[in-house]
């Protein structure tokens, strides 16, 4: 098997986890963070998707949420997100997913992310375009507010980063903004403005396990993503992420910043 068929196998195998436990009345526990929550079923896909990597690649290196793995020589490491959109999750919300990402140094090369509720298993393969359920996917030519969609999301931090976004917000909203959403996972918004369904996304910060796979199926479906100040968004640490259909970008990143400069 190849890597993207590896990343698709084991996204599927997460979300057979996922559908497992869900509203199944599970013991859910709080991270570091109070909003941060932790469930069975973001141990246990983690567990499933690093146990089948490593069949096929037990020397690559493994970066994902719920905990850390040793480091070895290889040039290629795994970035998941097991269960990305966890409070949901724990609330009976069906709105999350599996990401898998694949990074040869420091590019993305392959990439799933699966839905396991909707059956919709993105993906994407560096220089060969981006898919859903097999049906090449581009984003959308949007190029006015007016006629735009924007999702965002909120930090879990309640402090600065929780008003800037809210400026970022009003911001939008007094650009005549048709619709602004929040659904609580950033790779599947990624998912979202790669497929066409909204023009652009935002978060202020953000992990690599959450938008490594999305960064390339956005990217491999014409679309662009950078960060806030439109530089390249590492794959090492959290980070500002802004995605859009490429129309959008600079738009929203004078909104953006403008809210970003707030004190």
């Amino acid at each position: 098997m190849n890597y993207l068929d590896i990343a698709i196998k084991a996204a599927k195998k997460a979300g057979r986890i996922h559908k497992k436990y869900f509203q199944r009345g599970f013991k859910v526990k709080t991270k570091s963070a109070s909003f941060d929550l932790l469930t069975i079923a973001d141990t246990q896909a983690e567990k499933v998707i690093v146990s089948l990597i490593k069949e096929y690649f037990p020397r690559h290196n493994f970066l994902c949420e719920e905990r850390a793995y040793a480091k070895t020589a290889s040039e290629y490491t795994w970035i998941i997100d097991p269960l990305d959109g966890t409070n949901n999750y724990a609330s009976g919300l069906p709105i999350f997913c599996a990401s898998v990402a694949l990074a040869k140094r420091d590019k993305v090369i392959a990439a799933a992310i699966y839905d396991v509720m909707r059956n919709e298993l993105f993906y994407a393969q560096k220089g060969r375009g981006a898919f859903l359920n097999g049906r090449r996917i581009r984003v959308n030519m949007v190029g006015d507010f007016r006629r735009a969609i924007l999702i965002t999301g909120f930090y879990y931090d309640r402090g600065k980063e929780m008003l800037r976004t809210l400026e970022a917000i009003k911001g939008f909203l007094f650009k005549h903004i048709l619709g602004l959403r929040r659904l609580g996972a950033a790779a599947l918004d990624l998912c979202y403005v790669a497929s066409g369904r909204a023009a652009g996304f935002w978060e202020f910060e953000l992990s690599p396990w959450d938008f490594a796979a999305g960064k390339l199926i956005i990217e491999e479906a014409g679309g662009k993503v950078t960060g806030r100040r439109g530089e390249m968004v590492p794959l090492t640490e959290r980070h500002f992420i802004v995605a859009s259909n490429g129309k959008m970008h600079k738009a929203m990143l004078k909104v953006i910043n403008n809210a970003q400069a707030l004190r």
